[in-house]
């Protein structure tokens, strides 16, 4: 005998829920961070003074931003055994989200350190600084207060992103879903619970961010 309507919702709420903070939450997070360590070093690049470095610099941002994201996780999925690269789903969906992350934060990281006066430069520079000195100690954390907003934005983002990860087969909040309706034949309501899960959490990024603004505001003279 079918369930009533809510008494579906409420039961599979929780394999929803567990989906989103087994696998949604902790893949987009093992993501962005590595994401953002590779845009850091991509927006380094591009800011080189040697044509080449700067030259591959735009050529991979280039790339993830001029192709789609399922195209870029299914190359690496599907594409790569191929080659003779067999990656596991986990590590293939956290390669790609790292990859598309880096390639759209990079610019926001190096436009944050152009965003930095000039006179910062020449302030550390005169208190006996060397260039990578004065990067680390005072212009990347100068750029790190005016990238955050976009930067949340790119994390929020991914959160939704991560739902791709279902085509190959990873367990995260969308694949539970897909589990509970496929077995239910009630897709309507398990599709539109899982959108509300994801909503509830970017609801709750979203509130981090507006919170972590005001309080980094404080320390950005205006």
């Amino acid at each position: 005998m079918n369930q009533p309507a809510w008494e579906l919702f409420l039961t599979s709420l929780w394999p929803i829920a567990q989906g989103a903070i087994l696998g949604t939450i902790p893949l987009a997070l093992i993501s962005f961070v590595i994401g953002l360590l590779l845009a850091l070093g991509v927006a380094l690049m591009r800011l080189s003074r040697l044509k080449w470095v700067s030259a591959i610099a735009r050529v991979y941002i280039s790339i993830v931003r001029g192709t789609p994201l399922l195209v870029q996780l299914f190359v690496i999925f599907y594409g790569l055994p191929s080659l003779g690269l067999l990656i596991d789903p986990w590590p293939s969906a956290i390669v790609a989200f790292s990859i598309n992350v880096g390639g759209y934060a990079a610019e926001i990281i190096r436009a944050a350190i152009l965003s930095v006066p000039r006179g910062q430069w020449e302030a550390a520079y005169m208190a006996g600084m060397s260039h990578r000195l004065a990067l680390r100690r005072v212009i990347l954390p100068q750029a790190a207060r005016v990238s955050v907003p976009p930067l949340s934005n790119t994390f929020i983002s991914l959160v939704k992103d991560t739902s791709l990860a279902s085509l190959i087969l990873v367990t995260e909040l969308f694949r539970e879903a897909q589990q509970v309706a496929a077995f239910s034949q009630e897709f309507m309501l398990l599709y539109l619970e899982a959108a509300l899960v994801y909503w509830v959490i970017c609801l709750a990024l979203s509130g981090g961010q507006g919170m972590l603004e005001k309080r980094l505001d404080r320390y950005v003279a205006h």
